[in-house]
């Protein structure tokens, strides 16, 4: 039966049953606590996204990876990031592996997408919020397309540790770009204030409240301050 289940979900179209995908699921759920019932559901999945279905099937399947998928399922949806119309789903998956190799997948991909998809592919490493990524997110703060500059500084203000806060601190940024790093470091220093680094966190909001415009950064930044005195 669940042979069947998963030739179907190859050729699965838009609007049909979704019998087979509700089949898979219950696998899925039956799955726990049985690795090697979780090893088979996942080298099916990765044959669904290897292979020559359609796009509502390969979609699915990523949505499954995001639940059963191990550093070996990395490869095949690392594969997907540059293509526009899976790129999504793969960076679905991916962003909620516990595995480092996910992260460094998502890592190598930025150099080799562009434009739309190398902004999803930065947000996706907002999202997993690791430290490794800071260098190389730093490094995009500066880059020649202002959408990639902010993807940047939006994903650094998502993993808002003391790390992305220096990182965002250091940066020499003007319009569009020093916006998105002000709301970004506003958003590390109240991270870092609720995890006990005040110091840290009232150093940034100090120099954020020297900041005119926009106004609402200068605010944020001041009650930042009065909220670093009261603890």
């Amino acid at each position: 039966m669940l042979d069947q289940a998963f030739e179907k979900l190859s050729s699965l179209q838009w609007g049909e049953k979704l019998d087979a995908v509700n089949e898979i699921d219950q696998a899925i759920v039956d799955s726990h606590g049985n690795a090697d019932a979780r090893k088979d559901l996942e080298e099916r999945l990765i044959a669904v996204i290897k292979g020559n279905g359609t796009r509502n099937g390969k979609e699915t399947a990523c949505r499954k990876l995001r639940l059963v998928g191990t550093s070996a399922a990395v490869p095949a949806l690392a594969e997907l990031l540059g293509n526009a119309e899976l790129s999504h789903m793969a960076r679905y998956a991916l962003e909620s592996m516990p595995c480092e190799e996910a992260g460094n997948a998502l890592r190598h991909a930025v150099g080799s997408v562009a434009g739309k998809l190398k902004q999803g592919v930065i947000g996706s490493l907002g999202v997993r919020a690791e430290d490794s990524s800071v260098s190389l997110l730093a490094g995009l703060l500066s880059d020649s397309d202002t959408h990639v500059a902010k993807s940047a500084a939006v994903a650094l203000g998502a993993i808002r540790s003391s790390a992305a806060a220096k990182a965002l601190s250091a940066a020499t940024t003007t319009g569009e770009v020093a916006l998105a790093v002000a709301d970004a470091s506003l958003a590390c220093a109240e991270k870092l204030l609720a995890g006990g680094s005040k110091l840290e966190a009232s150093a940034i909001y100090r120099k954020l409240s020297k900041i005119d415009e926009p106004k609402h950064v200068n605010l944020a930044a001041k009650r930042g301050l009065l909220a670093c005195a009261a603890n």
